[in-house]
């Protein structure tokens, strides 16, 4: 499939091993290589996540988290618009890694600064015409922006997608691995992390519109299978 262009729209949907389309997000392209795809978004970006989980943000309530994700676990759940807030994304995704590491950049005077990197642990890639699908695993690793400290984020909700059977055996091997991988690229400053500097630095193109989703939010939810 041939790659995107840099400014291009693009959707990433996180798609449930149902085939159902769990949430989506639009970003524009930064740069794509055989390295990795890098997409970006900025606040008032269009998305859709499950209702119960887009209440959860707004409320601060975690305990609705839970619930969004035992509605996960039954295959019931309704998609509900949203728009990202506060922050500027960068988003790097290596195609076969359980992983993409991610930046956060927060107001700052006049401009921006980077406030954190976030790694998420979640499926490889599978590209689609209009973007790429992968699966969130929920468990995250938050990191300072010099990279001299971590801490692991949300493991007890990743316990308990385990426990409900969201995440297999074979998937939790490959989120295991891949924990290694990551905490190896940041003692040996390697992969993305090799280019920190460059990162933390990038700063939203102000002449891309904000992202929008090219469908209808009554479009279907199902997703047929794609090569990638």
């Amino acid at each position: 499939m041939r790659g995107f262009e840099t400014g291009q729209t693009v959707v990433r949907r996180d798609v449930h091993r149902s085939g159902r389309v769990w949430s989506e997000q639009a970003l524009r392209v930064v740069c794509d290589t055989g390295e990795a795809l890098v997409t970006a978004c900025a606040p008032g970006a269009q998305a859709r996540w499950p209702a119960l989980y887009a209440q959860a943000r707004a409320e601060g309530d975690r305990s609705v988290r839970t619930e969004a994700f035992e509605a996960m676990a039954s295959g019931r759940w309704e998609l509900a618009g949203a728009v990202w807030q506060e922050t500027d994304l960068l988003l790097c995704k290596p195609p076969t890694a359980w992983f993409s590491i991610n930046a956060f950049y927060v107001p700052d005077g006049e401009g921006r600064r980077l406030r954190n990197w976030y790694v998420n642990f979640e499926h490889p890639t599978s590209r689609t015409t209009a973007g790429f699908d992968t699966l969130d695993l929920t468990v995250d690793l938050v990191v300072t922006p010099d990279l001299t400290r971590w801490e692991w984020k949300d493991e007890d909700e990743y316990a308990h997608v385990r426990r409900l059977g969201i995440v297999s055996d074979t998937e939790h091997r490959a989120v295991d691995a891949a924990r290694g991988e990551v905490l190896a690229m940041l003692t040996e400053r390697s992969g993305v992390f090799a280019q920190a500097e460059r990162w933390a630095a990038w700063r939203w193109e102000p002449a891309w519109p904000t992202p929008c989703l090219p469908r209808p939010a009554a479009a279907a939810e199902r997703v047929a299978p794609e090569g990638g």
